[in-house]
């Protein structure tokens, strides 16, 4: 009997479930950074939601959002390294084609690429009290799911946004965060609403996000991220037909910076 409590202990320091419940990390996750998170959003969304009556152009939203993803990224410890900034020119118009791993995608790129962007989102995000009325207010763009139709006039208007306003899109052409890690396929998406819009299709590599937040985790943890910046791909001259060789392209792109 007296061997039991040492068998026991032995068992749950073998564990995933000692592991990850009582390891440091997880516990400051649990009670520091994820509630940080969440407050720092609830109050950057607020402010935001609220200067969008006085801010038509959207461009003091976009500061905000910028201030909020920089904010995420220090609660979480993540320090950047960025390549390829300078091939950017600050007032132009861009199509973002990048991989995606994981939710810290998104503060990533919002905080260190100088451009006035928006974002194509699912439509049922705009259906969520404050959330959606804070999108709709910030210009950002809804796609619908299962109507290709509407799909495809989505991104034409996505398009003339682009080439009328001169500001960036950020589309993650996967379709969702790959589980994984590794690159999957991409959709046509983006690649058409550069054509449509005449502007340039932008490789991004996101490289180490993952160790940030994974999939299905809740454990936000410090590490070390790179941002690579591809050659923007001019899309002038080019028709519809053309999308799937452009996926194609900037997805070699995007393979090759993250090897």
């Amino acid at each position: 009997m007296s061997s039991l409590p040492v068998h026991f202990i032995w068992w749950a320091r073998c564990s995933p479930f000692y592991n990850r419940v009582l390891s440091f990390s997880y516990l400051v996750a649990l009670l520091v950074r994820n509630p940080l998170i969440i407050l720092a959003t609830i109050a950057y969304g607020s402010f935001s939601l609220v200067i969008s009556f006085f801010d038509h152009e959207g461009e003091k939203q976009a500061a905000v959002a910028r201030a909020w993803a920089r904010m995420l990224l220090r609660i979480g410890g993540v320090t950047v390294t960025v390549r390829g900034l300078e091939r950017l020119d600050p007032k132009g118009g861009y199509v973002f084609a990048s991989n995606h791993v994981s939710y810290y995608d998104t503060p990533l790129i919002l905080s260190h690429i100088p451009a006035r962007f928006r974002f194509l989102a699912n439509d049922y995000l705009f259906k969520i009290p404050f959330l959606g009325t804070h999108l709709a207010r910030a210009g950002h763009i809804p796609v619908p799911k299962g109507n290709p139709r509407e799909a495809v006039r989505t991104m034409a208007e996505a398009g003339r946004i682009v080439r009328e306003r001169g500001i960036s899109l950020l589309v993650f052409p996967e379709g969702g965060r790959a589980v994984d890690g590794v690159l999957q396929e991409f959709r046509e998406g983006a690649a058409m609403i550069a054509i449509k819009a005449g502007a340039p299709l932008v490789p991004v590599a996101l490289r180490g996000t993952m160790h940030v937040l994974r999939m299905h985790s809740a454990h936000v943890k410090p590490a070390h991220v790179e941002l690579c910046i591809g050659v923007p791909i001019p899309t002038a001259g080019m028709v519809a037909r053309d999308r799937g060789a452009l996926s194609e392209q900037v997805r070699a792109a995007v393979a090759e910076m993250l090897e």
